[in-house]
């Protein structure tokens, strides 16, 4: 299987931050959820990914394509969605057609109009008279209008009211229905993640913790409520976090760890983070 995006070696370094060296895979034909809390590296990742920035080290692969700096080709066959769109305020969504035309070779005047008749843009409103919402959808209806094999959102969703968060996993859902599509959703809101993920990737201080296929990693895990002593007892390399508290511990252990008798909870992709993140110190 092919990979939409293939990261070896990535390097970035800033005063008082360094991402990587970090190694990524979105495979073809899923849908990476890029999880992580605000300042652990994810913004910086696109940003490289998308040659808005130049890495100190490693490569970027797209679409079996180098990228970054230099290497535009494969950034055409690439949808960005962030988390307003960058057009200047007087702009129509009739200026915004016309601008990917100029953006794009592919682009299709006739998508991004059933696009726009879907999320019901009028033609004649300006960028600056469109709610966060509505800017939002634009963006996402010129993403989907030149093409792409590879949609990349960065906080897309952020500060939407939920009906427009569900409708816009509805688009990535369909989009991913043609087996050549890949999607790397890079959000917070760790619950649009988890409904549509097929992959979970986790970057904490800059270093990826993880990369592993959704429901094998929820299954991974289980969270149970310890004694003290049963904690303890516990085999430190099949823990992934604790939270103490005044009659014991709340411990994500590997699921063939769980003591014997103890009732098991299934963890969500927002347990597993935040016990990753500050298990040991709760």
């Amino acid at each position: 299987m092919m990979n939409s995006i293939e990261i070896s070696g990535l390097v970035k370094n800033y005063p008082g931050f360094t991402l990587g060296p970090l190694n990524l895979q979105v495979p073809q034909g899923s849908i990476v959820g890029f999880v992580g809390e605000n300042g652990a590296g994810k913004s910086t990742t696109l940003r490289l990914i998308l040659g808005l920035a130049r890495p100190d080290a490693g490569t970027i692969r797209l679409l079996d394509q180098p990228a970054g700096p230099g290497h535009p080709e494969a950034r055409e066959r690439v949808g960005v969605v962030f988390d307003d769109i960058s057009l200047p305020a007087n702009f129509t969504v009739k200026n915004a057609c016309e601008f990917g035309k100029r953006l794009y070779k592919n682009w299709d005047s006739q998508v991004f109009a059933s696009y726009r008749q879907r999320f019901q843009l009028a033609s004649d409103k300006r960028v600056d008279q469109l709610s966060r919402g509505m800017r939002m959808k634009l963006g996402l209806a010129m993403a989907l209008s030149h093409a792409a094999d590879l949609l990349i959102f960065d906080e897309a969703t952020s500060g939407l009211d939920p009906v427009i968060r569900d409708e816009v996993l509805d688009i990535m859902l369909e989009f991913i229905e043609d087996p050549s599509h890949s999607i790397l959703f890079s959000s917070h809101i760790v619950s649009d993640i988890e409904k549509a993920a097929d992959y979970i990737a986790f970057i904490h201080n800059g270093k990826l913790k993880l990369m592993e296929q959704k429901d094998e990693l929820l299954e991974a895990w289980r969270i149970v409520a310890l004694t003290n002593e049963q904690a303890n007892q516990l085999d430190s390399t099949q823990v992934l976090g604790r939270r103490r508290h005044d009659f014991g511990q709340e411990v994500i252990v590997r699921t063939g760890a769980v003591p014997t008798g103890v009732q098991a909870g299934r963890p969500t992709i927002e347990d597993i983070m935040v016990y990753a993140i500050k298990g040991e110190d709760q």
